[in-house]
């Protein structure tokens, strides 16, 4: 894994001509604006109208069809719901033709999806035989991330391509990270978001006994935010009110990270756990836990609202 990187240090150049966006959503949005903003020419295509018009308010010329976007495009860059829907674009689907066929000999399609590793690798397998470059790079940072061109790219591609895709992540982005070839980067995904859904279930669960053993929530934040206890989920996106003023908690847990999000990324987590056959304990639990607190009505809040659903169940 090469070591991470800033637009500082970054040196190479971005690929020449049009850069084909497709999946303009939440997301995908605001990282399109962002290379506009930095002077490159883009072709959006979203389903949802909503999408287009407010990408077209922001600047970014749209496209009718995903396969008129990428006609011509030097770099396809995708930010889809799902494997299943990346590669019937790929493919071809529907009677519409596959973004593989059209696209021009030698086009990088650069995913920035979040999906199943053997789907990552599938994807990029179907470009390279196609006489494509594939790159994948989730990403970490959510809305604000996105908007604020903060995000972090975790990136699985050959080192030529990770050098050719990297300024215009770095656009996007305040750390890109190599993590290896095909498939890494989603690889490298799904390990820190089973940590991170873990952890805040863990932290969330220590403020409720806090709560019943009769700690206040700064005094507990104090203590845990200087010892052993200390991580991202406390110190950053603390699950109670008050002793993190930016945390989602103090927005009535408003996303963020959207409990329907961990809850997805956990079951991408739990079937690479399946296919390698780790004994993992934890991965599956917390990947039981968002599944019910997302059915439950926490899908649209931001994921440290288990908080309450544990609250809830332990008699509050």
């Amino acid at each position: 894994m090469s070591e991470t990187t800033t637009p500082e240090q970054g040196q190479s150049a971005a690929p020449a001509g049009t850069i084909a966006f497709l999946g303009l959503g939440h997301m995908g949005g605001p990282m399109a604006v962002n290379l506009v903003k930095a002077g490159h020419t883009l072709a959006g295509f979203d389903v949802v109208p909503a999408a287009l018009e407010t990408a077209r308010a922001h600047g970014i010329v749209t496209a009718d069809t995903a396969a008129e976007a990428v006609a011509g495009a030097a770099v396809v860059l995708t930010m889809l719901p799902s494997g299943k829907l990346l590669l019937d674009a790929y493919r071809g689907s529907g009677g519409q033709p596959g973004l593989l066929d059209v696209a021009a000999p030698g086009t990088l399609f650069l995913d920035c999806s979040t999906i199943n590793v053997d789907e990552a690798r599938e994807a990029a397998e179907l470009a390279v035989a196609a006489g494509h470059r594939a790159v994948d790079a989730p990403v970490s940072g959510g809305v604000v991330g996105a908007e604020a061109g903060t995000l972090t790219f975790m990136v699985g591609a050959l080192p030529e391509d990770f050098e050719a895709v990297r300024p215009l992540l770095e656009i996007m982005g305040k750390r890109v990270v190599h993590c290896g070839e095909h498939g890494a980067g989603q690889a490298a995904k799904i390990c820190n978001n089973m940590i991170l859904g873990v952890s805040m279930i863990a932290v969330s669960e220590a403020f409720v006994l806090g709560e019943k053993l009769g700690l206040t929530h700064q005094a507990l934040f104090d203590v845990a935010s200087a010892a052993s206890g200390q991580c991202w989920a406390l110190t950053t996106n603390c699950p109670v009110p008050g002793p993190v003023p930016t945390s989602p908690a103090n927005r009535d847990y408003q996303p963020g990270f959207a409990g329907a999000l961990m809850a997805k990324d956990l079951k991408l987590a739990l079937n690479a756990l399946e296919s390698t056959g780790v004994a993992a304990r934890l991965g599956p639990l917390a990947s039981e836990i968002y599944d019910t607190f997302a059915a439950e009505g926490g899908a649209g809040r931001d994921f440290s609202g288990i908080i309450t659903d544990i609250r809830d169940k332990s008699g509050h």
